[in-house]
Order: structure tokens, then C-alpha cells, then sequence
């Protein structure tokens, strides 16, 4: 079953196309991964899936409905979360702070009615332990209890990564859009990612689309993987499959 389809999606800035007629299918449970040099329209998907773009021409579906003329927080309150390529966190906030912004669409209680109604037994009180046990089950996961309460600037860079994929998990997404989640790791730190991508599809039931420049996360964790090249689809297909397209070696793999 389609989770996510693209369709004949165009965009071009100041007359460069960033995106030329491309297609992709993502499968409900599924992780897809979209490799490509630098610029060729890998993080356009992402801004044109989560309204941050609005393509030229095309359509994304997703669960069947148009995506296009959504605004980002119109997208996210329909299940898609994502992470970026420059870590997007309040750096001044500790941990639990930042993955607590990560519920505020699931909030109910507003300002006026939490101070209206006081005490550990109040709604407002109820509601507030219920978001931060779900919180407290995704720092678990991510093995970040040591980074709970310590402020996001003085966190190494790694953990500031699974800080904010964390933040996007506590949206309680059916689509993850993860962009370069491995970028600045180090080899334990992407190891440990390839098993938490797993896990967060099967223990969280999120399917993900991952923009990723290791071939061996990608290799290892996809199921199906499209490869771009200038904004234009080489190919949509299972990992061997893509390793040796001809257009890809050439293109991505600098060989002939």
C-alpha cells in the first residue's frame, strides 16, 4: 500500500531546475532512502513533501490526500515529521524541553485553561505526565538518559542529532523524513543509527525516507532506494539493484 506518492513533481529556482518530472512510491512500512550528489534535489523533496516548497507541477499523496498547498504545520498534524541537514533545536533548552515542543500538536490543555485548573489532578497536570512518559520512553530508546536535563548547546554533536530525531518521534509521525541523520557521526555513532532506524520502524510502526551520503547505512538499511542525478530520477529499485544501475556508478559512485 502507498504511504507516499510523488508524481511528475517539478520545481526550478531562478530558472535551475531543482526537481525535473521525478516519481517515487513509498510503501506503507517501508524504508526508502534517496541518494544523489550534492544539489541534485534530494532535500527539495523534503521542503516540497512538507510544504516548505510548493512544486511548479505534480502531486504528493499522502494516505491519499494532496499534500500541495499544505503548510508545514498542516503536514505535520497528518503524520509527517522530519529532521534536517543543520540540527534545528533550541540550544538553551535541555532535552526533555526540546522533545516536549514535539507534543505541543497533541497538547489539549491551552495556557488559560492549565492555569485555570491547578494540582497534581487536574486535567492540565494528567495531560502533562502523559506527554512526558512518552518522552521519557523515546530517551530511553535513543539511550540519551545522560542528556536529559543538560542543555542542548553543551551536548556533543551526536547527541544533539538524536536529540532532535527524537523531538520528531515525540510527534508521533506515520511518515519520518530523516536528512543526512548520519552526518558528523562517528563510525560507533552510525552503526548505532542503522539499528535505531530499524527499530523506529518496527517499534514506533513509522515508515521512513531517508536523504543519506552513506552508501553502507543506505545499503544496509533500505528496502527500496531512488537515486537522483541534477534533479532528474536515474532509478527507483531495491538496493542491488541501484548499487549497479550504469547511472548511478557514473553519477554517485564516480565510476564508469
Amino acid at each position: 500500500m502507498a504511504l507516499l506518492s510523488i508524481e511528475d513533481l517539478w520545481i526550478s529556482f531562478g530558472g535551475i531546475a531543482a526537481l525535473s518530472g521525478v516519481s517515487m512510491v513509498v510503501e506503507k512500512g517501508k524504508i526508502f532512502s534517496i541518494i544523489g550528489p550534492n544539489g541534485a534535489g534530494k532535500t527539495t523533496i523534503f521542503n516540497c513533501v512538507t510544504g516548505i516548497y510548493r512544486p511548479h507541477k505534480g502531486r504528493i499523496l499522502f494516505n491519499g490526500q494532496d499534500l500541495i498547498g499544505k503548510r508545514p504545520h498542516q503536514t505535520a498534524r497528518m503524520g509527517v515529521a522530519r529532521t534536517f541537514q543543520n540540527i534545528e533545536l533550541f540550544a538553551h533548552l535541555s532535552t526533555m524541553d526540546n522533545l516536549l515542543l514535539g507534543r505541543h500538536m497533541h497538547m489539549r490543555t491551552g495556557i488559560l485553561t492549565g492555569a485555570l485548573l491547578l494540582g497534581k489532578h487536574s486535567p492540565a497536570a494528567k495531560e502533562e505526565s502523559a506527554h512526558r512518559e512518552r518522552v521519557e520512553r523515546i530517551i530511553e530508546f535513543l539511550e540519551i538518559e545522560s542528556a536529559r536535563n543538560v542543555p542542548v548547546a553543551a551536548l556533543p554533536y551526536g547527541t544533539r542529532k538524536l536529540v532532535e530525531l527524537g523531538r520528531a518521534l515525540a510527534m508521533e509521525p506515520t511518515l519520518l523524513l530523516l536528512d543526512e541523520p548520519s552526518a558528523g557521526m562517528n563510525q560507533e555513532e552510525k552503526r548505532d543509527m542503522m539499528f535505531w532506524i530499524r527499530d523506529i520502524r518496527d517499534d514506533f510502526d513509522v515508515s521512513i525516507v531517508m536523504v543519506e551520503h552513506d552508501m553502507n547505512l543506505v545499503m544496509t538499511v533500505s528496502d527500496e532506494i531512488l537515486a537522483l542525478n541534477f534533479g532528474v530520477k536515474l532509478i527507483q529499485g531495491m538496493p542491488e539493484e541501484v548499487r549497479n544501475h550504469p547511472g548511478v556508478l557514473e553519477a554517485y559512485l564516480g565510476r564508469d
